[in-house]
Parts: C-alpha cells; sequence; structure tokens
C-alpha cells in the first residue's frame, strides 16, 4: 500500500492504493478532507482524471460539511446554548471571586470574576471538559484494552483541527480531541475503540475493519452519527 497527494486546482487529495478493485472517493468531516482509495494496478494520472470528473461533487460536499460545521462564535453569557455528552444545556454565569463549574440537571453554571474575558471563561469551560473527559476516555481505555489484552497505554486530551483522535503506536500514546466532551457517550466510545484498535492493526485495512467488528460490533452506526454532528 502506498500513498500519495494529489492537487486538482486548490483541492488537496489523499490517494491511497491497495488492493481493491474500484476507486472509492469520500469527503470527510469536519474540515471536508477528501481522500481515494484506488486500486494498486491504476497509475497516478487515471486517478487524476477520475477526481477532475469529480471536482465539481467535491466542492459541493465540501460547502455542505463547512456549512453544517460552522458555529456562531460563543459569548460565554446566561443562556447561551452548550453541549456535554450529546445534551444540550444553558449556561448560567455567575460572578465569583474564583472560576469554576457547576453541571445541574438542566444548566451549566460558569463561576467567573467580574471582569472576566470570554476567554477566561471558555478557559474554565474547557479545563472541566478535559478532567471529565479524561474520566469517561479512561474508563474505556480500562475496559477495552482489557478484552484486547493490551498493556503500557498513555492518552491525552488536547485541542485538534481536523481529526477526533490520533495514535502513536510507537510510543502507544492516544490522542482525544477535547471537542468530544460535547459528543454522546457512544461516539467517545468508537473513538477509543478505532484508536485502541490502531495498537493492534496500523492501517484501515480489512484486519482493521474486523478488529471493529469484533470489540464494537455497532461501530458503524456510531461513526456515521459523530460524522453528522458539528466539531
Amino acid at each position: 500500500m502506498s500513498n500519495s497527494i494529489l492537487y486538482i486546482g486548490s483541492v488537496e487529495i489523499e490517494i491511497t492504493f491497495k488492493k481493491i478493485k474500484n476507486l472509492h472517493l469520500s469527503v470527510h468531516p469536519p474540515d471536508g478532507r477528501v481522500t481515494i482509495a484506488s486500486p494498486e494496478f491504476y497509475d497516478l494520472e487515471k486517478v487524476k482524471i477520475y477526481a477532475a470528473t469529480k471536482l465539481s461533487w467535491i466542492k459541493r460536499e465540501q460547502e455542505k460539511i463547512r456549512s453544517q460545521e460552522r458555529e456562531k462564535p460563543r459569548l460565554m453569557i446566561t443562556q447561551e446554548s452548550h453541549q456535554f455528552l450529546g445534551k444540550r444545556y444553558l449556561m448560567k454565569v455567575i460572578e465569583s471571586k474564583r472560576p469554576k463549574l457547576v453541571l445541574k440537571h438542566n444548566t451549566i453554571e460558569l463561576y467567573a470574576v467580574a471582569d472576566a474575558t470570554i476567554e477566561q471563561k471558555q478557559n474554565t469551560l474547557y479545563n472541566w471538559y478535559k478532567k471529565e473527559l479524561e474520566i469517561k476516555i479512561g474508563s474505556l481505555i480500562l475496559k477495552y484494552a482489557q478484552l484486547m489484552n493490551l498493556e503500557d497505554i498513555n492518552f491525552g486530551i488536547r485541542k485538534m483541527k481536523t481529526k477526533w483522535g490520533s495514535c502513536n503506536t510507537e510510543k502507544r500514546m492516544l490522542w482525544f480531541n477535547i471537542e468530544l466532551a460535547k459528543k454522546p457517550i457512544d461516539c467517545i466510545e468508537y473513538i477509543v475503540v478505532h484508536e485502541l484498535v490502531h495498537l493492534l492493526e496500523r492501517n484501515h485495512n480489512k484486519n482493521f475493519i474486523i478488529l471493529m467488528d469484533r470489540f464494537l460490533p455497532g461501530w458503524r452506526l456510531q461513526k456515521k452519527i459523530l460524522n453528522e454532528l458539528p466539531l
């Protein structure tokens, strides 16, 4: 299997040559990344011609994805809507000497000093997201690592622009997008299993699919739901 980068106008396309029979073109959320899986017996020029015929469709799909992903700037004010684990909460900003966040039944209470900036309030929210996500992901990793007979796994949470997760197989380090804190727990579970399976199979090949089916039979539905949700 080999990889190439192709440019059609302003569109960058990742080409992967595999032992398959047909070309597979995909436009991926959340950023409109374009990939083509090509049979190994096709040359790059043939793939380029195919991609050129699909350029209008690619741009329509990218625009559709990006319009779905656009989110209004967060003002961090009372009555503003925020998500946690797939549920919508209304924010309530409360003046306080020390910043903190308290989750209630239908509200997120954000405590902030009187002159706190939007960025400071966002930091309070995302620090809380990070702690909560570490708990959820840590529990899922423990569960599935035991099922997969995996040991010595490290993970971290950080902001990521184009991926929900990543895996460094050499360092056995998994990274997860902090935005996952907003998504349903089943979708978080899918990303955790996906990245753990990469420790068993580095590539997205037939064996990878077999392993995903073994450890998380409903993963395709969770992938679909996650890809339809804005980042």
